[in-house]
């Protein structure tokens, strides 16, 4: 469920930052700090689905 948020947040961010990119330029305040949040909630996703995968790869280890 938590997923389907983060991929929500993260379009809406990504939408948010095209947007600006089209009003200002690519490396105004406002485009970079867009950019700046999506990367930030391009890395918590990733850490969200890799904790979510650790117990599956525990089961699955042989050691």
């Amino acid at each position: 469920m938590k997923n389907k948020l983060m991929l929500k947040e993260i379009e809406a961010c990504r939408l948010e930052m095209q947007r600006l990119a089209k009003l200002h330029s690519l490396t105004s305040k406002e485009v970079v700090y867009m950019s700046v949040r999506l990367d930030h909630l391009l890395n918590e996703y990733e850490e969200l689905k890799q904790r979510e995968q650790q117990p599956a790869l525990k089961e699955a280890s042989y050691c």
